[in-house]
């Protein structure tokens, strides 16, 4: 007799993008040994990457590496996951996750645990990002700067900050509340 149950169902795995940034990841490790040997190759596939992009995360990505570059100019250029990474010492210090690829509703602009942007018991370390505005501009080359500064604790109003960013229809905006 059957107790009535259906089997168990399968476990579905890993999305089709997931699969896909799997893959892209295999290629960057076999060319990474190569980029890490070069800045400029890694520079070069990273624009390429960005080149791919379209509208708006295309835009985001342009700005981010001027931005970083100009910044943080120790910091090595290259892909990771298929995405604009930045790294030092072979470490991934910040990077960009463009919305089309994972079929998001914002980009993602985040930083690793080797970044610097310690603030207490709890800080944050990525940012959804729709469009880019001066004050969006001016919070990404401050956190840029922290994440790269070896651990100091920037200015009174920097250290002052708690992490309150949140989304609007004009891009990222600051606040002094934690919860919006």
């Amino acid at each position: 007799m059957t107790s009535g149950k259906s089997a168990p169902k399968k476990a579905k795995g890993f999305t089709d993008e997931e699969q896909a940034a799997m893959k892209e990841r295999a290629k960057e490790l076999k060319a990474e040994a190569r980029a890490n040997k070069n800045k400029e190759a890694g520079e070069s596939d990273l624009l390429a990457k960005i080149a791919e992009m379209e509208g708006t995360d295309r835009a985001l990505a342009e700005r981010l590496h001027a931005i970083i570059t100009a910044n943080a100019p120790d910091l090595w250029p290259k892909t990771w996951y298929g995405m604009p990474a930045y790294a030092r010492d072979g470490k991934v210090v910040c990077f960009f996750q463009s919305a089309q690829k994972f079929n998001a509703r914002y980009a993602t602009f985040g930083f690793n645990d080797v970044a610097h942007l310690d603030d207490g018991p709890m800080w944050p370390t990525a940012f959804a990002l729709k469009e880019w505005t001066p004050a969006v501009e001016e919070r990404i080359v401050a956190l840029v700067k922290k994440a790269v500064s070896g651990g100091q604790q920037g200015s009174q109003s920097e250290r002052s900050w708690r992490g309150s960013l949140w989304l609007s229809g004009r891009g990222l905006v600051m606040g002094s509340s934690a919860v919006r």
